[in-house]
């Protein structure tokens, strides 16, 4: 199993339908895709006259982007992908975290974030049934908050979704997708790997900053609940052994 989480920019490559329907041709039904859409998200934010605002890669959502933020990402961008992957052959589904509470998020800070959440909890065994029946898993990683009693909806980070995701179907693989070729140093050449120390470390030296610090903080998570193997990379890592593998030591704690 294969969790791959596909970012908002790699979602303009024309090459993506065909490159997914060779993964899951490969592998029928060991694969699950969980998507971003930020940069769709800002500029519909803009065009509303609303400045974008990132705190360590998580986007400050306030409570009137939430509306915006089902719109885009279960709407427009969820079901785009599932009509671009069922053109070429693929069992797409496209769901939403809200769907079925498949991602139970908690607010991280509403002081700081506003409505941006951290996966709580997954309903594993919807997952498993939709990848039981033969379908491919599209997800939109807009959570449900399970501590607002009347519902509710909150911005879960793609990437956090995704690891949380790959915990719970037991995957093999993560594999967080994005515009570059993996974790880059300061010289911006990109590393074949890293321990999470390693990795971390260029967080705290400012090296790596924003959405791939997410990505850092996420692929420490899968690995230590037991996820397989985590990379970074660009499309090019869905079909050969590129981009930036994470590696996690015994010495590690989350």
């Amino acid at each position: 199993m294969r969790v791959v989480k596909i970012g908002g920019r790699p979602q303009a490559d024309p090459q993506l339908p065909s490159i997914i329907s060779d993964a899951w041709h490969r592998s029928p039904g060991s694969l699950c895709i969980v998507h971003g859409g930020g940069d769709e998200m800002s500029a519909m934010q803009r065009a509303l006259g609303k400045q974008p605002v990132f705190i360590g890669g998580r986007r400050v959502t306030s409570e009137g982007d939430i509306e915006l933020l089902r719109m885009v990402l279960s709407g427009v961008v969820n079901k785009r992908l599932v009509s671009a992957f069922t053109a070429v052959g693929i069992p797409a589904l496209g769901l939403s975290g809200e769907d079925g509470e498949l991602i139970g998020a908690q607010a991280i800070d509403k002081a700081s974030l506003g409505f941006a959440g951290r996966p709580a909890r997954i309903n594993s065994h919807l997952l498993r049934f939709v990848v039981n029946a033969g379908y491919m898993p599209v997800i939109s990683p807009v959570g449900c908050d399970v501590k607002n009693p009347k519902g509710g909806a909150l911005n879960v980070n793609g990437d956090d979704a995704a690891a949380a995701i790959a915990v719970a179907l037991g995957a093999d693989e993560l594999l967080l997708v994005s515009d570059v070729e993996g974790v880059r140093g300061a010289d911006g050449a990109p590393y074949q790997s890293l321990t999470v120390e390693s990795a971390r470390d260029l967080i705290a030296s400012g090296v790596a900053t924003g959405g791939m610090a997410a990505k850092i903080e996420s692929a420490h998570e899968a690995l230590g609940r037991g996820v397989g193997s985590v990379r970074i990379c660009d499309l090019r890592g869905l079909h050969e052994q590129s981009g930036t593998f994470i590696t996690i030591s015994q010495s590690v704690a989350i």
